[in-house]
């Protein structure tokens, strides 16, 4: 999406993240952004990407290049015929519908982005290993909302709680104890769950 914002190199290098992201399901490494533009420095390359998530282009989860997340583009949804109800109680009589459930409807807005869940820190809400979880992007958080906040240049996915001299990252595992930052100003909060997609 051309922003009259950006410095030509910049548009050139949010269409090249868009068309690998596009072509292959993941962004450029800096290493590959570094060599198709002639940037010899890994920081040359960082500079470039602080510029587009500062002007709300991109998402970066950390330093990991395939982390990379565009904002404000979105491929084409999927629509999947809506076949009817079904009990998770007692049985529902079968019955035919010809409605579609168009994805997008569900995950719409533009600062939507996606991310795999690795681990089990949050199997007790339901969110396992390898499910993917939607994001909303945003710079804060209410108390007890599930959020992706990043600590240290590593992020996680976790139960927020703000108290008066530090932050509690809660996981729903029993088996597992929470995080706590005892700098507020060390965890930043990139967004807010507002879904999880499961691949069977």
């Amino acid at each position: 999406m051309p922003d009259a914002t950006l410095t030509r190199r910049q548009q050139e290098i949010y269409d090249f993240i868009r068309e690998k992201i596009e072509k292959r399901g993941y962004g450029p490494t800096v290493r590959e952004i570094g060599e198709a533009f002639g940037i010899h420095s890994p920081n040359g390359v960082m500079c470039h990407l602080k510029a587009l998530e500062k002007k709300g282009l991109i998402v970066r989860a950390g330093f990991r290049a395939r982390a990379i997340q565009l904002v404000h583009h979105r491929p084409p949804g999927t629509v999947l015929p809506l076949l009817g109800s079904v009990a998770a109680g007692q049985p529902l009589p079968a019955a035919a519908q010809s409605e579609q459930l168009n994805l997008d409807d569900l995950f719409s807005g533009e600062r939507l982005f996606a991310l795999r869940v690795r681990g089990q820190s949050m199997i007790d809400d339901h969110i396992e290993d390898g499910d993917y979880v939607i994001i909303r992007q945003q710079p804060t958080a209410e108390n007890g909302e599930r959020v992706v906040v990043m600590v240290n240049d590593e992020v996680t996915l976790k139960r927020f709680y703000r108290k008066r001299d530090h932050i509690r990252l809660e996981p729903s595992n029993s088996q597992m104890e929470p995080i706590i930052v005892s700098r507020p100003e060390d965890a930043k909060v990139l967004g807010v769950l507002v879904g999880v997609v499961r691949k069977c």
